[in-house]
């Protein structure tokens, strides 16, 4: 049985390190703070997801797999919130769209309220 749940841990674990993988390589690559922000919340909401999973899944339900599924759950909640506070302030401050961008839905948004309370 230990086999077993040492195999599910490293499943999750190697899971967890490629969206990692895959989320810096899109920081690296990717050419605006909008973009980047979306390949660095996978990061923060998969990657450490899976590896808190992992930790937890070989430590049972100790104190160490207690604190790993908290600390998960607690990234699965906030990461989210805050890359989307993130945007905003970056867009807010005047932060350019990379020229390959089909639209600025936010931009439409706010046009259209400002438009609408005048």
């Amino acid at each position: 049985m230990t086999t077993a749940i040492d195999i599910i841990g490293n499943v999750f674990f190697l899971a967890g390190i490629l969206f990692v993988f895959v989320g810096m390589v899109g920081l690296m690559r990717l050419p605006d703070v909008y973009n980047r922000l979306h390949a660095t919340t996978k990061i923060a909401t998969l990657g450490t997801f899976g590896v808190m999973l992992a930790i937890a899944i070989k430590a049972g339900f100790s104190t160490m797999g207690l604190k790993a599924i908290t600390v998960g759950i607690f990234l699965l909640l906030t990461a989210p919130v805050a890359a989307h506070m993130i945007a905003r302030a970056a867009h807010r401050s005047g932060a350019k769209m990379w020229t390959g961008s089909v639209t600025d839905e936010y931009e439409e948004d706010n046009k259209r309220e400002k438009e609408s309370q005048t």
